[in-house]
């Protein structure tokens, strides 16, 4: 009898085992049915595996507007004599014209826009990041237009461009559309149009974000129709750096030999990035300041079109110089200095990195070629208490044009310590006792 009940149980949970079985196959071969008669796969049908599937809110950013762009009632054109405002219209009629006939001949040979990407820089609350659209041949990228500054100057500026960019994968966006806290995820945002940012009249796209970021490098990533994404670093600087280094780069960093406007046109239009020399000693010098602070960030400035950004850059890299960002100037006429002096570059630069960084007290390091004493000299007398030293390589005789040679420029006396050197290994040796101690009092 109980050897029956038993049977019978057993028979029981065997049919139970078997129907269940019957209908999961059923069940899943109704499912790939279905997947083959939609067209879909099971890939497709599973959520993003994608870093964004976690709730993630997009970077919000703005379109910059720096003190370089806000000129005051005296520095408009409307404002200045009959004579100088013919002559600045005239100028910018110039500009216009070369644009319109240079995108005229591009877009007949059928080039197409591209990213020309700019290093970013910031701290751990925002970030600037640049960039600029140009036309190009297809199949012709960055790596291939980092050669010759003749190739580089001649860009062709590709105005009012859609570009989509990215953070470390996040997409950036310019305007805030509903409660992004609602988004679970980023994949839609990324492929829709609110992800894309118009570039300017000159295809420049200059935009700040406020993002809560970790310290150290990032990847941007930029990408226009019809393009493979592009990318450039963005080095972000920890809160509370209390050092950060300003430097020239013609005849400070890389021999140019700038005061001589023949040699130096020469060098900048013919020779390769690749073959152009670094000053003596100056890399090992400036890795020397990078250990002694770590953390602080470089900044770059130079009084070449950003058009050769990318020509400054490889020079930094292959000499091996500390990374950062490279402050450039434009070419074209612009609101506040219309077209600048070096000096007024220089200097409105440094301002602005003064802003930037309000709480960040500065190295600077230049040469006598350009009026860098003088440049640095008034940066000083401006922020008094945020200058610890200044840095001077002297150009030799053999750089220098004749009058220089025989009036040579040297800074005002400021009240902050003034180092001169021929080479990185002369300024070293002036420079770092006092580096060095600066370096042991930040650690306490």
């Amino acid at each position: 009898m109980i050897s029956k009940q038993s049977q019978s149980r057993s028979e029981k949970t065997t049919e139970k085992t078997t129907a269940k079985t019957t209908v999961k196959t059923i069940s899943q071969s109704a499912e790939k049915n279905s997947e083959k008669r939609s067209g879909k796969n099971a890939k497709d049908s599973q959520p993003s595996k994608s870093r964004w599937t976690k709730i993630t809110r997009p970077i919000m950013a703005q379109r910059t507007r720096t003190t370089i762009d806000r000129p005051s009632i005296h520095e408009k054109t409307e404002t200045k004599p009959a004579p100088i405002q013919f002559m600045r219209r005239t100028v910018t009629c110039i500009f216009d014209m070369w644009y319109k006939a240079s995108m005229y001949c591009a877009r007949k040979a059928h080039w197409e826009p591209r990213v020309e990407p700019y290093v970013g820089y910031g701290t751990e609350k925002f970030s600037r990041i640049i960039c600029r659209t140009v036309y190009s041949a297809r199949g012709r990228g960055i790596r291939r237009t980092i050669n010759r500054g003749i190739r580089n100057i001649f860009m062709v500026p590709a105005p009012r461009v859609p570009v989509r960019i990215s953070i470390d994968d996040i997409p950036v966006l310019t305007a805030q559309i509903g409660d992004l806290s609602q988004y679970d995820s980023l994949d839609s945002i990324a492929e829709s149009d609110i992800s894309r940012i118009n570039t300017d009249n000159q295809g420049y796209l200059d935009l700040l974000t406020k993002r809560n970021m970790t310290a150290g490098m990032h990847t941007i990533a930029y990408s226009v129709k019809n393009r493979a994404p592009v990318f450039s670093p963005l080095y972000i600087s920890p809160d509370g750096s209390p050092v950060g280094i300003i430097s020239d780069v013609d005849d400070t960093i890389m021999v140019s030999q700038v005061p001589n406007a023949a040699r130096a046109a020469i060098k900048f239009l013919f020779t390769s990035p690749h073959k152009r020399a670094s000053v003596p000693g100056m890399s090992v010098f400036y890795n020397k300041i990078a250990d002694l602070f770590p953390g602080a960030p470089f900044f770059y400035l130079s009084t070449s079109p950003w058009n050769v950004e990318g020509t400054i850059r490889e020079v930094i890299r292959s000499h091996g110089f500390p990374q950062g960002p490279i402050l450039l100037r434009d070419i074209d006429p612009r609101p506040k200095t219309f077209i600048p002096s070096g000096v007024q570059h220089k200097l409105e630069f440094a301002q602005q990195l003064m802003s930037d960084f309000p709480h960040m007290k500065f190295i600077l390091l230049g040469d006598d070629g350009q009026q860098d004493p003088t440049t640095y000299a008034r940066l000083t007398r401006l922020y008094p208490d945020r200058i610890l030293a200044i840095g001077i390589r002297q150009l030799t005789t053999d750089e220098k044009h004749l009058q220089q040679t025989l009036s040579p420029t040297s800074a005002p006396d400021v009240g902050v310590p003034v180092f001169y050197g021929q080479s990185g290994v002369s300024l070293m040796a002036t420079m770092l006792p006092l580096l060095e101690q600066i370096s042991r009092q930040n650690m306490r």
